[in-house]
């Protein structure tokens, strides 16, 4: 969430960080309601330290209160009461109004509203040839994928890894976990797939996303769309211990997802799926480490492209295409040769204050030291199953087989896929 008494003390930077976005901010309405949630607290204040003055005289001077101050007491304690009901519709609107609005991007974002506008910012070395064999095809021919059994099961944009295809997920994801436990510092975490509304709120999924999300009606628990919703509850309404951060976490959980997308759009094979595996990373960070930690976070994720001997490279999305809670955000896309195109295998964003905010996270700098707000970041770290298409179709072999990455081999127990 933004901050109301930022906003408030600069409006028009504000408004112009979120046109940038191509967002339409209601600015103007903030201020409105923030002048009337000032004005209802003056009056109220007015009116207790009103009725306190009248309590210590009567008490000084050790009487009764006259008939006129009892009626003038409980017509100050009506107009207070009044008052309150006023100022907690007042606070009810400016949390919905301010809710729904995106995190404001930082200055060295690029211009744009769409993906046309990110830029490269560098490529790997490597291949980008094409040899036209998608995973659709080469996976459902090695019976390691089976499509049909998925939309069987569950409906459109579900599927079934079989066999050694099933066993390649695992081996990606275990050995991921261990790098980022081992090599870069993270503390795993195995958390909740169903998260209470408030925990959604706080990470900024909800309100904005509600229809892209699943719900069980009954206990109000809606499934993870990320790991980074549940991470980044881990320490949500509590104050985190001076010398604490950074704080960083990882965890393997299935994500699930609607997708609403363009007829056409990624739906062959399983690009665009409703329900996926994924590792993700999450920081919790102070404010002036948050920028060193955002290139350190980019630079584990393509070490995992590098040693699994993918091309890859890293976009920085531009203002228009950063996602609802981030301030800044890079991509990480490696070479598909069967479907001749990038895949999208990490998102990796500082999110400033924005969930701290939301999410009642502060942190004690050092002993005795008034509480901050610390940054959040997040990243995939990699997912699944675009990872897993990019090994399928950069390993096939002329006689059909596939070979697999050394690092997976320990994991899997074998360096092929043999052809049918």
């Amino acid at each position: 969430m933004l901050s109301l008494e930022q906003i408030v003390r600069d409006p028009e930077k504000f408004r112009a960080a979120l046109v940038r976005r191509g967002e339409d901010p209601p600015i103007d309405r903030i201020l409105e309601l923030d002048s009337r949630r000032k004005a209802l607290i003056q009056s109220a204040d007015v009116d207790r330290a009103t009725r306190n003055q009248v309590s210590k005289a009567i008490g000084a001077e050790k009487r009764k209160p006259t008939p006129e101050e009892i009626t003038e007491m409980r017509e100050t304690g009506d107009r207070i009461k009044s008052v309150e009901a006023e100022l907690a519709t007042v606070l009810e609107e400016l949390d919905a109004t301010l809710l729904p609005i995106p995190n404001t991007p930082l200055d060295d974002v690029p211009d744009g509203l769409d993906e046309e506008s990110n830029v490269v910012v560098r490529t790997s070395e490597g291949s980008t040839d094409t040899h036209g064999n998608a995973h659709w095809d080469v996976a459902t021919e090695l019976d390691i994928l089976d499509l049909e059994a998925g939309a069987s099961i569950s409906g459109a944009r579900f599927y079934v890894l079989k066999g050694k295809g099933a066993k390649l997920q695992r081996a990606l994801a275990s050995w991921m976990l261990d790098v980022q436990t081992e090599e870069h510092g993270y503390t795993e975490i195995d958390p909740p797939l169903l998260v209470r509304g408030e925990t959604m709120t706080g990470s900024g999924n909800l309100p904005k996303f509600k229809d892209n999300l699943y719900r069980d009606d009954e206990s109000d628990l809606w499934l993870v769309p990320t790991a980074e919703v549940a991470l980044n509850g881990l320490h949500q309404g509590q104050i985190i211990d001076p010398d604490k951060l950074p704080l960083k976490y990882v965890a393997q959980t299935p994500s699930f997802r609607k997708e609403h997308t363009s007829a056409g759009r990624d739906v062959r094979g399983i690009k665009r799926v409703h329900q996926f595996e994924k590792v993700e990373m999450f920081r919790y960070v102070e404010p002036d480490t948050s920028d060193a930690m955002l290139e350190e976070m980019i630079g584990e994720a393509t070490t995992l492209c590098a040693r699994l001997g993918l091309t890859y490279r890293v976009l920085q999305l531009c203002a228009g295409d950063i996602g609802f809670q981030s301030a800044k955000t890079y991509d990480i896309e490696v070479w598909s040769p069967g479907s001749a195109e990038w895949l999208e295998v990490s998102s990796i964003s500082t999110c400033t204050d924005f969930q701290s905010r939301r999410n009642g996270t502060r942190y004690r700098p050092e002993v005795g030291a008034s509480t901050k707000l610390p940054h959040t970041l997040n990243g995939s770290g990699l997912a699944l199953p675009r990872i897993w298409i990019a090994v399928i179709e950069n390993g096939l072999q002329e006689d059909g087989s596939i070979v697999i990455p050394e690092v997976l081999v320990p994991y899997t127990g074998w360096d092929r896929i043999e052809a049918k």
